[in-house]
């Protein structure tokens, strides 16, 4: 994904309990078949899976929510999975540097929001994240439908892929959909990106 240029809000409070990240988005998310394992990658993802964020900012991470809330509401009408969602984004998002909006972006095209939803090629959850690295981080009983366990992950490989492009959003969000050399996912997210997520 690209960076945004607008300023997003900071040290949401967040629950502070510890998930086990488990899997690698695929670079493919038209093929099943795995490519190549990153070894930088995959460091990352173990680094991911020790690190723990917390937030102690009340005021901003109530403002932040009841925002992102209401634009959330006719994709998640329930409110609890709806808080939960929101908040595993946001302290998900700050601990991998991302914007959380960008997140939101990202996981509105992917899967609309259903962290039970799987892809032709089999990719999981919110953030569509493959489960053939299951087996590579020894986490095979890992849940990919845990909502923090998903955007862990999810995160984790945006900012990889982030930090390759050198912060420019369309060609990183190019490799996390797999369509490298293309700019129409890129196109997708940053549209609504600007629509529904940034939207004053």
């Amino acid at each position: 994904m690209r960076k945004s240029e607008h300023t997003s809000p900071h040290n949401l409070l967040a629950d502070s309990s510890r998930v086990i990240a488990v899997a690698l988005l695929c670079l493919i998310s038209c093929s099943a078949v795995a490519a190549p394992v990153d070894p930088v990658l995959r460091e990352r993802l173990r680094e991911a899976i020790e690190d723990t964020v917390s937030f102690d900012d009340k005021f901003t991470a109530t403002v932040w929510l009841t925002d992102m809330a209401l634009r959330l509401e006719q994709r998640v009408p329930d409110s609890d999975e709806r808080l939960r969602i929101l908040r595993h984004v946001h302290e998900e998002a700050q601990r991998a540097n991302l914007h959380p909006e960008l997140v939101l972006a990202v996981i509105d095209i992917e899967s609309a929001f259903d962290r039970f939803a799987i892809s032709v090629a089999g990719a999981r959850g919110l953030m569509q994240v493959m489960p053939f690295w299951l087996n590579e981080l020894n986490q095979p009983d890992a849940n990919l439908f845990d909502i923090q366990t998903n955007l862990r992950i999810g995160c984790t490989i945006l900012r990889y892929y982030l930090d390759m492009e050198n912060g420019e959003l369309t060609p990183a969000l190019a490799r996390y959909n797999g369509s490298v050399g293309k700019t129409w996912y890129s196109e997708k997210v940053l549209g609504r990106l600007s629509s529904r997520w940034f939207k004053s």
